[in-house]
């Protein structure tokens, strides 16, 4: 199920809370909904919001925290594939073979993660693009410098090579949900508790029902942010393709 269903699904589950509560109003016999009770039903809803609020505030800034550690992750790996490819151009000719490895790894990289087909889906983990950098490392290794300044860029080629296999798995081990699915579950639920307290005590005309029609797509519309930006390589929220791009066109041979 995509996000933008699940983001509706919350908006329905939230709104039908505040139905009920509209509903049981004129169920609930009238001694049930003397100034006392509905008292304490406002103090427990008081409560049930202060947690909603900052279990909803964590998520957020979770998933926030994911898109800019993966945003600022990527463009880190842009830079240090540039900087391998301006190392290995330094070095001279005999370089050429890792540099053409270097650009067809960052061309699949591309793909991957960016990929021009929208029926296929970003995929981090892809083994084939793995080995393609390895064999980058493999030709780096087999050069045979003629100086001490070819030994030196030799050796700075292979330091950001192994650095670029750690920051690949790395990216591969930190992808996926950090929210976890039981957590949105039960926030929906307090909410959905909380809007059935407020149809119990609001009264019945159209206003009140366009008011809670509002706050449960804006409760979904929040959900959905979450749910995007906790997966920054898809969705309508994607982190941009511009620094691989730029990595890409720097690698002209």
């Amino acid at each position: 199920m995509n996000t933008f269903a699940i983001s509706l699904a919350v908006a329905f589950f939230v709104f039908a809370g505040a139905g009920i509560g509209l509903v049981l109003h004129r169920i609930v016999p009238q001694t049930h909904l003397t100034k006392e009770t509905q008292d304490v039903v406002r103090l427990g809803t008081s409560m049930l919001s202060v947690m909603a609020s900052l279990v909803l505030g964590l998520l957020i800034a979770t998933a926030k925290t994911t898109y800019d550690r993966t945003q600022h992750d990527i463009r880190s790996y842009a830079a240090e594939l540039i900087l391998l490819n301006e190392t290995l151009r330094d070095y001279g000719n005999d370089a050429a073979a890792p540099r053409g490895l270097l650009r067809k790894y960052t061309a699949m990289l591309l793909e991957d993660n960016w990929p021009t087909s929208d029926a296929r889906p970003a995929q981090v983990e892809n083994a084939q693009t793995g080995v393609m950098l390895e064999h980058v490392r493999e030709e780096i290794r087999a050069l045979v410098p003629i100086d001490a300044g070819q030994r030196w860029l030799q050796d700075q080629a292979l330091q950001i090579n192994v650095g670029l296999l750690r920051q690949r798995w790395l990216l591969i081990e930190q992808n996926g949900p950090s929210v976890q699915p039981v957590v949105i579950v039960i926030l929906v639920t307090w909410i959905s508790l909380i809007f059935a307290s407020f149809g119990l005590n609001a009264p019945r005309n159209g206003t009140v029902v366009v008011a809670f029609l509002v706050c449960s797509l804006a409760i979904g519309g929040s959900i959905f942010l979450i749910l995007e930006m906790d997966n920054p390589l898809g969705g309508m929220l994607r982190i941009s393709s511009g620094p691989m791009v730029s990595a890409l066109g720097h690698m002209v041979p």
